[in-house]
């Protein structure tokens, strides 16, 4: 199972649930607002991560933003607060979104997962396929002209590109009516300092678009 790619794994984890009557990545239909959806999926029990929580971490920002932003899955700090990126990689993605001109309230910022991997382990297949709909739910609401992906999971995950995240970070793709670019995770930059020139230069494309929005 380990050695396939992720995103094959995650589609046939689909395929196979789909196969047994269980709904995944359209399993939420209901029209309403963000405040709706999170009063539905609050007590989620789809995968093993509702045993583990501390608290579902949903998304915050603002509802009707232009720009959305999407991680991998809540860390500690995370889970704790119940809210998304308020850890040190948090206290890092409000600088990059300050380094454009905007506030957090400005934007929208959301997860994959909605849970906290226990150890901050990497997603499982299942839990993405469980958890994608949910915040397939949440950009047909926001309806972000742009997405910026952080990190290989919510990029490859999104594209259902198999690219490692060098070579996808930088690039503008059509998602929708959105269009899409990945960079890299402010927690790999927390560990990786030089690389913020390269996050730099993708905000700075992110900007040009957002103002031409």
């Amino acid at each position: 199972m380990y050695k396939k790619e992720l995103l094959d794994v995650v589609k046939l984890t689909k395929q196979y649930l789909c196969e047994q009557g269980i709904e995944v990545e359209n399993s939420v239909q209901e029209k309403g607002g963000l405040l709706d959806l999170k009063e539905k999926i609050k007590n989620c029990q789809k995968c093993q991560l509702a045993k583990t929580r501390t608290h579902l971490v949903f998304g915050a920002g603002d509802e009707h933003a232009k720009l959305m932003f999407v991680g991998e899955a809540p860390g500690r700090d995370e889970d704790l607060q119940g809210e998304p990126f308020v850890g040190k990689s948090g206290q890092l993605l409000t600088k990059i979104i300050n380094s454009i001109g905007l506030k957090r309230t400005d934007v929208y910022i959301a997860n994959i997962l909605k849970c906290r991997p226990p150890g901050n382990r990497n997603p499982e297949p299942y839990e993405i396929a469980m958890c994608q709909g949910y915040l397939s739910k949440q950009i047909s609401i926001i309806k972000p002209k742009i997405i910026c992906t952080l990190g290989k999971f919510a990029a490859q995950t999104l594209l259902n590109n198999q690219q490692p995240i060098s070579q996808l970070r930088g690039r503008f793709f059509e998602y929708g009516d959105a269009k899409l670019i990945p960079t890299f995770h402010p927690a790999y930059l927390l560990y990786n300092p030089n690389e913020k020139k390269l996050v730099w230069q993708d905000m700075k494309k992110i900007k040009a678009e957002y103002e031409r929005r």
